[in-house]
């Protein structure tokens, strides 16, 4: 091992020795393990997610896991990637399972928190810091678990592999995407366990444990108007800004039709159940061949609803002009599309153009869509997540569903691996802080989710 990660370690057993009397061993381990990986930088800008890797790589091998199972592999020297493998216990056919998380979290400024963003923090029943949910948690308990799993010796009837990437959140290409490309064979799965679910609290009262399933797929085109210009205090109607401010307008009034899919089907038949009064109306209603309008009109009123509905375009970025005494030469704007699976990219375009409606404004395409299949709702997966959603949270439902962003199950999906995103961390809808202002997880829920994601592979293991 190399310098830096015997420090890591080191550090690490003289925290965990401090830790709280009330901490079982395994909940005692997880926390030790958060605290460390939140407190190493892997920011875009400046952090470090090769340091990270190297640090969760050293309680994996101090565990038990031969060293040829635990690979730190990165094409660009700070932004490393964790895969390892746990063996499983005689030769089988079986393929793996893959548990994956991403390292990197998004920025953070000391003066727009209430608090140090970048130290664990515990506080009120809560722990706080930049990516506390968004993704450390998930890498942390998978890695306490794996280390459980190693020192009871226990044997899984399929390999366990875990991916724990670079680069989730800024995009690039060095994490999931790279390791798809380039390594394919490390992470390959009959299917795979992800973030993007998770369960939903209101008012103190958990109302469903989620699975995301599927997630929009992303294209952006862009959309410019250019015009000879000319001197502002002679102005003509060609004008470039007009020009494109009236396709924009245009396209902010449409709206793609209305497309279910079994997801998104299944999402709000749940929710039909767990809802009352309109609201529950209105799902039932959307489930229907011919909806009522005012159903459809409601649910598209909230942006949520309406983004699970069907494929969005919106203006992103605009810039035009080049001088406040001078007619604009050149408009241009940005449309980020999120694509429902199964929208075929092609028509996605051609709609476009035909809302713009206007022959003179170049449209292009800048970012192409990656495919991203919905992964199938079947019993392997959604029974072993109900059954352990009983046991511990008796009478909450279990509600596929369809994420409005996107994660870094977009490369596995496209390459046949089914992902499915489900934590069992439960955290208030109406207080939603990840990217946000002072990021944070319920000390409990925290423990909770150990617990679920420990039993959960036991149950798609044994």
């Amino acid at each position: 091992m190399t310098t830096r990660i015997a420090i890591c370690l080191l550090l690490f057993f003289v925290f965990a020795e401090s830790q709280a009397a009330d901490l079982n061993p395994q909940q005692q381990n997880a926390k030790a393990i958060f605290k460390q990986l939140i407190e190493i930088d892997t920011t875009h800008s400046s952090g470090d997610t090769t340091i990270a890797a190297e640090a969760l790589a050293a309680h994996l091998i101090a565990a038990g896991l031969p060293k040829e199972d635990v690979k730190v592999l990165a094409e660009v020297p700070r932004k490393g990637n964790l895969i390892a493998r746990l063996r499983a216990g005689k030769p089988t056919n079986k393929k793996p399972i893959l548990l994956m998380a991403h390292l990197d979290v998004v920025e953070a400024r000391r003066e727009d928190w209430s608090m140090d963003p970048f130290k664990f923090i515990e506080r009120d029943g809560y722990y706080y810091a930049r990516g506390i949910v968004d993704d450390k948690a998930m890498a942390s308990i998978f890695i306490a678990n794996m280390v459980r799993y190693l020192k009871e010796g226990y044997r899984p009837n399929r390999d366990i592999i875990i991916a724990l990437t670079a680069d989730e959140e800024s995009g690039t290409h060095n994490g999931m995407r790279w390791l798809v490309k380039n390594h394919f064979s490390l992470v390959d799965a009959a299917f795979a366990i992800n973030e993007g679910g998770g369960g939903q609290v209101r008012s103190g009262r958990k109302i469903g444990n989620g699975v995301q399933a599927a997630e929009k797929i992303v294209a952006n085109f862009e959309l410019e108007v250019t015009n000879k210009g000319g001197h502002s205090s002679q102005p003509r109607k060609d004008n470039a800004i007009y020009q494109l401010s009236q396709a924009l307008v245009r396209l902010s009034a449409y709206q793609f039709p209305l497309m279910l899919n079994e997801v998104t089907r299944g999402y709000f038949e749940q929710m039909s159940r767990i809802e009352s009064g309109q609201a529950a109306a209105d799902f039932r209603q959307i489930l229907t061949a011919a909806p009522e309008s005012g159903a459809v009109a409601r649910l598209s009123d909230q942006p949520m609803y309406n983004s699970m509905l069907r494929t969005t375009c919106v203006t992103t970025l605009v810039q035009a002009g080049h001088a406040v005494n001078a007619l604009p030469q050149s408009a241009k704007a940005t449309v980020n599309c999120r694509m429902l699976p199964g929208h075929d990219p092609a028509l996605v375009e051609r709609t476009l153009r035909e809302v713009i409606a206007d022959q003179q404004i170049a449209l292009k395409r800048v970012r192409d869509p990656q495919p991203s299949p919905a992964s199938a709702l079947s019993r392997e997966i959604f029974g072993p997540i109900e059954k352990l959603t009983q046991q511990m949270w008796p009478g909450v439902p279990v509600v596929p569903m369809m994420s409005t962003g996107a994660t870094d199950a977009v490369p596995l999906r496209g390459n046949g691996v089914p992902v499915y995103g489900v934590s069992g961390i439960f955290s208030d809808i109406d207080d939603v802080r990840i990217h946000g202002r002072d990021e944070r997880i319920e000390v409990q829920a925290y423990y909770d989710s150990l617990e679920f994601l420990y039993r959960l592979v036991k149950e798609y293991t044994r």
